[in-house]
């Protein structure tokens, strides 16, 4: 009776190490034909890593995994997965929420769209964020963005003494000075260069303030308005954003772009891509105390 029982439970060891060794090997070569069949877009998900879609589909493969299984396949979707899991951050959250909002085509966005936006940046940056504020807006809040040049500060400024440091220069210098001054002319304020006139330069977009609804009916209160105005731009594909101002009118509208961005700008958003454009995001702050600084924004 011994021997029939120590006999059952050595069948049902075997039986049970066979199912494993089938179960780890269907496992694997699932993960391969995944891997294979959707090369692509792993090669993307790789290299776009913060993208929360990445995290995603390693959830769903880690979970999916079979108990203490120990796949040694030298470059596999798992590794792949586990490795996109420790790169999600916060901004690939906020990837993830402005995917579900925006539209596949970079267009002007609806009323509802714009309100949803809006919701989602407040929510994640700690401040209101609005598309319109005392009834004046933008022709759109969403929209290609390029590269601008320099603008003078300050009487006399050049690109000689435009920079703070060698690595300013080094990595600035390239993107020229415009020939002409911005909207608002200097950067000064009673004629004094302050660091507030600093940083308004250096974070500084150009926005189609012309084509505004109702500007041409009030052009010098439209002006007023505009004039550095705090407005957050956001690039919806790697969850940079950058708290600026607006120092400049343009591009025309037969650029094809929306706005402009300063050099530090469109470094920070990542926009230097050879192409130096692509699509933003870009909202109002609502900030009349000025307490929220210039440059990058990091999330709550």
């Amino acid at each position: 009776m011994i021997f029939g029982i120590k006999l059952f439970k050595k069948r049902k060891k075997s039986h049970y190490e066979h199912l494993r060794k089938r179960l780890v090997v269907r496992h694997s070569n699932l993960q391969e034909k995944l891997l294979q069949k959707h090369k692509e877009a792993f090669d993307w998900f790789k290299n776009n890593s913060k993208q929360l879609a990445v995290g995603s589909l390693g959830g769903i493969m880690l979970l999916s995994s079979p108990a203490n299984i120990n796949i040694k396949t030298p470059v596999s979707a798992l590794a792949i997965a586990e490795q996109s899991i420790k790169d999600t951050s916060k901004e690939a959250l906020l990837v993830s929420d402005l995917s579900l909002a925006l539209p596949k085509q970079v267009r002007p966005l609806t009323a509802d769209e714009e309100k949803q936006v809006s919701d989602i940046l407040s929510r994640h940056f700690g401040f209101t964020v609005l598309p319109e504020i005392n009834g004046k807006r933008l022709n759109r809040t969403y929209g290609v963005i390029g590269a601008e040049q320099h603008l003078a500060r300050f009487i006399g400024d050049n690109m000689e003494t435009h920079f703070d440091t060698p690595e300013e220069s080094r990595k600035y210098y390239s993107s020229g000075m415009a020939p002409g001054l911005g909207a608002w002319r200097y950067f000064t304020t009673n004629g004094q260069f302050t660091q507030k006139g600093k940083e308004q330069e250096k974070y500084y977009i150009a926005v189609q303030t012309f084509l505004a609804p109702g500007y041409n009916e009030h052009v010098a209160e439209f002006n007023n308005f505009f004039k550095y105005r705090k407005m957050l731009v956001i690039n919806p594909e790697n969850g940079k954003a950058m708290a600026t101002v607006i120092g400049d009118a343009g591009p025309a509208e037969w650029t094809g772009k929306h706005l402009g961005g300063s050099p530090e700008v469109m470094d920070y958003l990542g926009r230097e891509d050879g192409a130096k454009k692509g699509p933003v995001l870009y909202f109002f702050i609502d900030d009349a105390k000025d307490t929220i600084p210039l440059g990058p924004v990091k999330e709550l």
